[in-house]
């Protein structure tokens, strides 16, 4: 512990999704009397090819304490381990400098399991946010692995609190807060307006955004490596055949990313007329306007399932990456055949909005995470208790 009154609390932020699942838990630290605000920037945030979501951070306010430069380029599972190993080597020394009371990490991917490395083998107090979910890929085993190395849990609901417990974690360090990604849309204006496709350019036909449209977000299968470029086409046969605009973000950088990436390619070559327009990267609130006036927002993103039910956007989740994961009404599972794909996004589109669910919370959980960190007891050592 630091000898000021306040407790430091570091943020490590690497991706879109990563920021938007924890822009509301920054602001309340920033906001308490009794905690201090370090960020640190890293992983895909830094490059300009996923929308370089550092310059978004800054206009929104916030101050990096450090960046972190530790991907690796290739998008296999040899470079994906390569970056985890390097995100270990650069936050030692990040930490070191900055000397933080706790350290928060989000969720699963390669990037966090270096954050809790780190954190672990220094003896900085761990938090973790949504832990005890099921999911596929190797986000599942990265996940639990991070549960076992923190020290205080904000999992989002109840049956991913029992499963913590299950694990083998104390009850009174588990916190059942909802997951933040809805704090940043719960109360926004959700609608759009005629210039809000072109503030993001992007390449393609012109998005009318009074006509309808779908939104596609599909990111490679870790442990499915090597068939993401099937796996994309027969997405993409099943939107081409959709009578309607098509808004397409870019896969995320985990291993397959390249295939998927060559598909999507290989397709707006060979097809001149699509209707498809293909984009880098939306900020946070922004995203929650684009997929809130869809008509149905189609891949594997765990933001259909999370947003996408409190919106109650229509959802078509294809494929493994998100099996076992809680999911409200809004979804339909589909697995990587284009036929099955195109019926279950008609049969979406005519349904139109659902209800919505607060399943993953209600709009408050950075600030329930705020306030446990100013007073939770801050322990490192770790046994498992049955």
């Amino acid at each position: 512990m630091n000898n000021n009154l306040n407790r430091k609390v570091c943020v490590v932020v690497n991706s879109r999704a990563n920021y938007g699942r924890i822009k509301s838990f920054m602001k309340a630290v920033e906001d308490s009397q009794k905690l201090d605000l370090q960020l640190v920037v890293g992983a895909s945030a830094l490059l300009n090819r996923f929308g370089r979501v550092l310059d978004i951070i800054k206009d929104d306010g916030f101050v990096p304490s450090a960046l972190l430069y530790s991907i690796i380029e290739g998008e296999t599972p040899t470079t994906m381990a390569k970056s985890t190993g390097l995100g270990i080597i650069e936050l030692s020394t990040i930490f070191q400098n900055l000397k933080p009371d706790i350290v928060l990490t989000v969720a699963d991917r390669f990037e966090t399991l270096s954050t809790a490395v780190a954190a672990s083998y220094m003896n900085i107090p761990l938090a973790h946010t949504q832990g005890g979910e099921v999911t596929g890929s190797i986000d599942e085993s990265v996940r639990h692995a991070i549960t076992k190395l923190s020290h205080i849990h904000f999992p989002a609901t109840k049956l991913a609190a029992e499963n913590v417990i299950r694990m083998g974690e104390r009850s009174d360090t588990v916190h059942i807060v909802g997951c933040p990604s809805i704090d940043a849309i719960s109360n926004i204006d959700l609608s759009i307006s005629k210039d809000f496709f072109l503030k993001y350019k992007g390449v393609g036909p012109k998005v009318d955004y009074k006509k309808p449209y779908c939104v596609v977000l599909q990111h490679p299968v870790t442990t499915e490596y090597g068939q993401g470029f099937y796996q994309i086409n027969e997405t993409l046969k099943a939107v081409d055949a959709l009578n309607t605009q098509i808004v397409w973000l870019w896969p995320n950088i985990d291993a397959g990313s390249d295939d998927i990436s060559k598909g999507l390619r290989m397709y707006r070559e060979e097809n001149k007329e699509s209707k498809i327009h293909f984009f880098k990267n939306f900020e946070v609130q922004d995203y929650a306007r684009l997929i809130s006036n869809s008509d149905c927002l189609i891949g594997n993103s765990s933001s259909a399932i999370r947003e996408g039910s409190f919106l109650g956007i229509p959802a078509v989740n294809i494929g493994t990456r998100q099996n076992g994961r809680e999911i409200g009404d809004n979804v339909i599972r589909v697995d990587y055949d284009c036929a099955k794909i195109a019926e279950s996004i008609k049969k979406q589109i005519n349904h139109g909005k659902y209800s919505k669910n607060k399943l993953y919370g209600d709009g408050n959980a950075g600030q329930k995470m705020a306030k446990i960190l100013e007073s939770a007891e801050l322990s490192i050592q770790k046994k498992l208790n049955y």
